[in-house]
């Protein structure tokens, strides 16, 4: 059925002709939900591959898209590939210093971006780029050329030129170059050609539990690999995507689509999570009683009916008059919800399946396309507490290290312009090192453990895991999020940023002034009890793991104050730096 689908832009061609929607791509503008057609879509993208040529653009240059998600960004990204040229989506969030490393290490000839904002940002180091040709933007902007006058390029220009390249385009050529932060060091572009990304979409095809008929919502940022593949996933099944306005608007923009399925990371189903139990503490009576019952209930959840008869009926209860509410606030429909980039609490996996929302938790890097793993409720491919079964064609071992290896055709390329650094993750028969720690359990089923790079020893000579001590603690409500310390040291410690969100509620409930984050991180009532839940979750850890010490942070942290990388990791040595005098006061 899919044996025509070999490069990128192959799949909208697929879909075109096996599922003609006229609401291919929909976004909100104005106020008003307005659908772009698959035909409309590969005839704008057949506009931008003349006018590329017009410019001069062949085989392998470089062309940069800063965008928000948008129907222009699909139509750019296909008329790119149709010429053999490379895109190279960037990150909006990232410093103009990245953006100036990026832009001169892949020789970008040109650039689009969504907004002022970024517009901007490009403008302050446009001078500093040789390569850079010119800058165009989605939005009209004032003193910008606007996308639609890069288009009129495309004059002169037949189909057949366009199509004569297409057919000289192999799958093992170069589609796109992400750059991944990393947690250290300057950016590194994963080389993905046309067939790492075709393999990874088609293989998680039969993960997929909806079909044509279905919508998704689709608001993490597209130029992240996870985010792309699943659109490229959604145009092969014929499944319509809903651009969201904003990551503010995800809310709203769930009642309105009624998704069946959308893409998510642990931090915004943390939030989710929040929201709702807050919204439940502040009911009264029966009504708080039924909704903390429903929520303990949730907590025990297992897949399959394993609880057996007797909570199977108390759940439909809980699902009749509780969850109910939790699945409307979503839209209604949701069939998956797919979960990746960072370890998802087996708590909150629970909660929400036991709700009806069925979060399958995915695991993979930018560098295989991304997929490796994801769990799927169909023939009895989920289990809670890890990243699910390893796709097709994709193999997985785990070395003797611990360190899960990665072989496949989803497997990239190499780093661009860094053989050593290739050397170091790719060896000679294609295995590629994660850097994660992991093992099989169950029937097949992936765990990840921890990062390679992130499991430090205490003085004592013990090992501590840190992110899986961080899943647990960010369990409570009071901890938004958190960072275990402790490198040569008697014991671990931690820097703790509390969820100041539900903490000023609480401070309200207690007759406790908030004033602001600084002062709430430093009154002693709340350092009371933030030290009774660190106490109570340490219980679930062996005695040299425990947290003997921690201080809180008066800050959360983000991608814009540079704690967090853009798919939302903790940069481990920037927080230390930053917080040396915390580092301190805990150890001396």
């Amino acid at each position: 059925m899919y044996d025509h689908v070999k490069r990128l832009f192959d799949i909208p061609r697929h879909q075109q002709k096996s599922y003609p929607k006229k609401d291919a791509f929909t976004a909100k503008i104005n106020g008003e939900w307005k659908p772009t057609s698959i035909d409309t879509m590969l005839s704008e993208a057949m506009q931008v591959s003349k006018a590329l040529l017009n410019l001069g653009i062949g085989k392998g240059d470089k062309i940069g898209l800063i965008s928000n998600n948008r129907p222009e960004w699909i139509s750019m990204d296909c008329g790119i590939l149709q010429v053999g040229a490379v895109d190279v989506p960037i990150y909006p969030t990232i410093s103009a210093e990245d953006y100036k490393y990026i832009f001169n290490d892949a020789e970008l000839k040109y650039c689009f971006v969504s907004d002022i904002e970024l517009f901007e940002k490009v403008n302050s180091i446009k001078d500093q780029v040789p390569s850079l040709k010119g800058v165009y933007s989605f939005d009209h902007l004032d003193g910008v050329e606007h996308w639609t006058a890069f288009l009129k390029a495309a004059e002169g220009k037949e189909d057949a030129e366009v199509e004569a390249i297409m057919d000289s385009i192999d799958e093992n050529d170069l589609a796109t170059l992400i750059y991944t932060s990393g947690t250290t060091g300057v950016p590194k572009g994963v080389m993905l050609s046309h067939k790492n990304l075709v393999s990874n979409s088609l293989a998680c095809i039969e993960r997929l539990p909806v079909d044509s008929n279905a919508k998704s919502l689709s608001f993490l940022p597209v130029c992240h690999v996870y985010e792309r593949m699943l659109i490229y996933l959604y145009m092969i099944t014929g499944v319509s995507v809903y651009f969201a306005e904003s990551m503010e608007t995800i809310g709203d923009n769930l009642r309105e689509v009624k998704p069946e399925v959308f893409t998510a990371v642990p931090r915004l189903l943390e939030k989710v999570y929040d929201k709702i139990v807050a919204k439940g503490a502040d009911l009264t009576g029966v009504k708080k009683a039924l909704f903390f019952w429903a929520l303990s209930l949730g907590e025990k959840y297992e897949p399959y009916g394993a609880n057996g008869a007797w909570y199977e009926f108390q759940l439909k209860i809980a699902r009749k008059i509780i969850f109910s509410k939790w699945q409307e606030a979503l839209g209604g429909n949701v069939l998956a919800v797919a979960s990746g980039s960072a370890a998802l609490s087996p708590r909150l996996a629970r909660v929400f399946l036991a709700a009806g929302v069925p979060v399958m938790e995915g695991y993979g890097l930018t560098e295989t396309s991304p997929v490796a793993s994801v769990n799927a409720e169909h023939n009895k491919g989920l289990m809670i507490g890890t990243v699910g079964r390893v796709i097709d064609g994709v193999e997985v071992k785990i070395a003797k290290d611990g360190e899960i290896l990665i072989k496949g055709p989803n497997v990239m390329q190499g780093y661009y312009k860094q053989p050593e650094k290739t050397k170091e993750v790719l060896s000679e028969d294609g295995w590629f090192s994660t850097g994660d720690i992991g093992k099989f359990v169950g029937d097949g089923f992936l765990k990840i453990t921890d990062r390679k790079k992130e499991i430090f020893k205490t003085s004592g000579g013990k090992y501590i895991a840190p992110q899986i001590m961080e899943n647990k603690f960010k369990e409570s409500r009071f901890i938004e999020q958190i960072m275990v310390i402790g490198e040569g040291q008697k014991h671990p410690g931690a820097f703790v940023v509390p969820n100041y969100e539900f903490v000023e509620d609480w401070c309200e409930r207690k007759g406790i002034p908030f004033k602001s984050k600084a002062e709430a991180s430093k009154n002693e009532k709340l350092i009371v009890r933030i030290k009774k839940e660190i106490d109570e979750l340490n219980q679930g850890f062996g005695n040299w793991e425990q947290i003997k010490k921690f201080e809180l942070v008066d800050s959360t942290w983000s991608v814009e104050t540079k704690e967090m990388t853009p798919t939302l990791k903790l940069k481990r040595k920037f927080i230390m730096e930053k917080y040396k005098d915390l580092f301190q006061k805990i150890y001396g």
